[in-house]
């Protein structure tokens, strides 16, 4: 097992955050460390123990390359023209997004998660529900080992309106295959994350009934 940070499991919940500006580009990430944390993701829950999941790991720089000038294509249409007061917390997090919009290609390990099922507009929500139920906690608890052994991550999804074109570049068979996202992983500079403010749990909370 690689050195851990030894956090407890709600510091590990509670301090996993999206990170971005603070991605350690120029340290290497030992493969051994990637298969580690995705063999504790795979001890996720799982409906009907099917483990639908596949894991595209890309570390060849011109593959990254090539992902990373989608992604910012994406990113500056989404995004180019939005302005915040300056020093607000939008305007942190569009900053944040910004700087990994322009850096993702020097991120030295980009995650696809794969979902083997093909999704689409015409799928039901309930099959959907299912489908993604499944990898989801899988991506969540592969976050929270990259964590709890000094590295980062931030969920991400503006390549995805380019999901066929990545495919083609990866050889994943598109018709078989969703991918659930993708995720730009590095050794993070520092480990001191702290809890995000969030309003009270309550505010979001009804019981019994909608009112």
């Amino acid at each position: 097992m690689t050195d851990r940070l030894g956090l407890s499991a709600d510091e590990v919940l509670t301090t996993t955050r999206s990170v971005r500006k603070r991605l350690d580009l120029t340290r290497p990430v030992p493969r051994d460390v990637l298969v580690e944390c995705i063999e504790i993701a795979h001890q996720s829950p799982t409906g009907s123990n099917s483990q639908r999941w596949r894991w595209m790991i890309i570390e060849e720089a011109d593959k990254r390359q090539a992902i990373a000038d989608i992604y910012k294509r994406n990113f500056d249409a989404y995004a180019g023209g939005n302005e915040f007061e300056p020093g607000s917390q939008q305007d942190r997090v569009h900053q944040s997004a910004i700087h990994l919009a322009e850096n993702l290609a020097q991120v030295p390990i980009h995650v696809i998660p794969l979902l083997a099922d093909r999704m689409d507009e015409g799928t039901p929500s309930s099959r959907q529900a299912s489908r993604w139920g499944g990898i989801l906690p899988a991506v969540w608890s592969f976050m929270l080992a990259l964590r709890e052994r000094s590295l980062g991550s931030a969920w991400t999804t503006l390549h995805l309106q380019n999901e066929r074109e990545v495919a083609e570049l990866l050889g994943i068979p598109y018709d078989d295959y969703s991918q659930a996202g993708l995720f730009p992983v590095a050794y993070t500079i520092g480990t001191d994350f702290k809890l995000a403010k969030r309003p009270p749990a309550e505010e979001y909370i009804r019981w019994n009934e909608w009112s």
